[in-house]
C-alpha cells in the first residue's frame, strides 16, 4: 500500500478502502487488482483520500463554517438551498490545496504523464465515502470532469470536485437519506481517459432492472462518451443477453433495440474543467446502425457476469470502447440499487387503472406503480420551484439536479 496519506494508486486499493477513497475509487482498485486475470481492462490512475479532503477543509478553516451554514437550512426551500449551496461551493473551489496534498497530486500526475505521454487526457471523478451503498445511490450527486489535460487543469478540477460535495442536489439527497453532512467526505479519482469519444460507450446491468429477472444482462450503447446516456440526453441502443446461453458459448442475445442516438459527446479543443467536452449531431446513416457489434455485446455481457460473481450482487457498470485501439474497457462498477431496494417485499405487485381515457403520451417505463396529480410542465431545473407537492412533473429529462423537488412531485 502507498505510504502517502493523501494519494493512493488504484491498483493499491480494495473494497475495504471505501472509508478512505469512497465507493467508486475503491471499486476501481478492486477490479484492477482482482479481475485483470479474468480479462477485464480498467483504466489506471490514482485517488486522493478522504483524509486529504478533511485536512483541506481544516487547512482553510472551512469545517465549522460549512457546518454553521447548513445547520438551519431547510432543503425543501429551493431558493434557500440554492443560495447556501452556491456560497459553500465558492468557499471550497476558491480555497488553495494544502502544500502536502498539492505535492502528492503533482508527483502522481507526473508519473501518469511518464506512463501515458504528453497527450495524456484524464477524467477527474468524485467518489464520496457514503456512495454506492445497496440501499442508496449517490451516483451523479457530485461532479465528474472529462478530458482534462495539464497539471493546472487537474488541480483546478480536483478543487471543483471537492466543491461538488455541496451541490444543491447532493445536499438535499444527504438530508433525504439521513446522512449527516460532516460524516461524508470526498475522494477525487484521476483516471486515464478511454477514447470512447471516437468509439462508443454505455451502461449495463447484470439483471433486468425493470422486472428484476437475474438471468439476463441488460446493455445500453451509444456513440461517443457515456455521459449522454447517464444524463438521459440520448436514446441508446439496447441489448438483452441470456446468461445461460452465454455460459454455454451459444448465441446469447435475446433482443436488440435500435436507439435514435441523435447526438454524441466528444472531446473539445479546450481541456479545462467544465469546458472540455462538446456534443455533435450523429449522421443519419450512423443512427440507423447499431453502435456496437454482437461480438462486443457478448464480450460486455461476459464482463458483467464476472463482475457480478466477484461482488456477489447485481451490478450497475459503465463501459467504453476506445476508438483508437478498438478495445472494451470497464470505467466503473457499483451495486445496482433499484432491485436491491425492492428485495424482501415478498410479492410481485401489479397496478392497473380503474378507468380508461385517451392516451396523451407514452414512453419507457422505469417503475411499476400508478401516480396521479396535476401536470406541471417545467422547462428546466431553474424552474423547479414551480413544482408543488403532489404534482406530476413533466420535463424533457431529469438528472440529479432535480433531487430537491423529487420528493415533492
Amino acid at each position: 500500500m502507498s505510504a502517502n496519506p493523501y494519494v493512493i494508486w488504484f491498483q493499491d486499493l480494495r473494497m475495504t478502502d471505501v472509508e478512505r477513497v469512497g465507493g467508486k475509487n475503491a471499486s476501481l482498485g478492486e477490479m484492477i487488482s482482482q479481475l485483470a486475470h479474468a480479462g477485464l481492462r480498467v483504466p489506471g490512475g490514482f485517488a486522493t483520500t478522504a483524509q486529504a479532503y478533511r485536512d483541506f477543509l481544516a487547512h482553510n478553516r472551512l469545517t465549522e463554517r460549512i457546518a454553521e451554514r447548513l445547520d438551519a437550512l431547510d432543503v425543501d426551500d429551493v431558493e434557500a438551498l440554492a443560495q447556501a449551496g452556491a456560497q459553500i461551493r465558492s468557499w471550497v473551489a476558491d480555497a488553495p490545496l494544502q502544500p502536502a496534498l498539492e505535492e502528492a497530486i503533482v508527483a502522481a500526475y507526473e508519473q501518469m504523464l511518464q506512463d501515458g505521454g504528453a497527450g495524456l487526457s484524464v477524467a477527474v471523478r468524485s467518489s464520496a465515502t457514503a456512495e454506492d451503498l445497496p440501499d442508496a445511490s449517490f451516483a451523479g450527486q457530485q461532479e465528474t470532469f472529462l478530458n482534462i489535460h495539464g497539471l493546472d487543469n487537474v488541480l483546478h478540477a480536483i478543487r471543483e470536485v471537492f466543491a461538488s460535495l455541496y451541490n444543491d442536489r447532493a445536499i438535499a439527497y444527504r438530508v433525504h437519506k439521513g446522512f449527516a453532512h460532516a460524516e461524508v467526505a470526498l475522494s477525487a479519482g484521476v483516471q486515464r481517459m478511454v477514447r470512447s469519444d471516437l468509439g462508443a460507450s454505455g451502461v449495463m446491468f447484470s439483471l433486468d432492472t425493470e422486472s428484476g429477472f437475474d438471468q439476463v444482462v441488460f446493455i445500453t450503447a451509444s456513440y461517443g462518451l457515456g455521459e449522454t446516456i447517464v444524463q438521459g440526453a440520448v436514446n441508446p441502443d439496447e441489448f438483452y443477453v441470456y446468461k445461460p446461453s452465454l455460459a454455454m458459448a451459444r448465441p446469447a442475445i435475446l433482443r436488440r433495440g435500435l436507439g435514435g442516438k441523435a447526438i454524441k459527446m466528444i472531446f473539445a479543443e479546450t481541456r479545462a474543467a467544465g469546458r472540455s467536452v462538446t456534443t455533435l449531431d450523429v449522421p443519419e446513416a450512423e443512427r440507423r446502425r447499431f453502435s456496437i457489434s454482437d461480438a462486443e455485446v457478448e464480450e460486455l455481457a461476459r464482463y458483467a457476469v464476472i463482475i457480478e460473481k466477484h461482488y456477489g450482487r447485481p451490478m450497475d457498470i459503465e463501459w467504453g470502447r476506445d476508438g483508437i485501439d478498438g478495445k472494451l474497457y470497464i470505467l466503473q462498477a457499483r451495486p445496482e440499487t433499484v432491485k436491491s431496494q425492492s428485495e424482501g417485499e415478498g410479492a410481485l405487485r401489479r397496478y392497473k387503472l380503474l378507468e380508461r381515457s385517451p392516451v396523451l403520451a407514452s414512453g419507457r417505463a422505469i417503475g411499476q406503480k400508478v401516480g396521479l396529480g396535476v401536470v406541471r410542465l417545467v422547462k428546466n431545473a431553474s424552474q423547479m420551484d414551480r413544482v408543488k407537492a403532489g404534482d406530476v412533473l413533466v420535463t424533457d429529462m431529469t438528472d440529479p439536479d432535480w433531487e430537491p423537488v423529487m420528493k415533492r412531485a
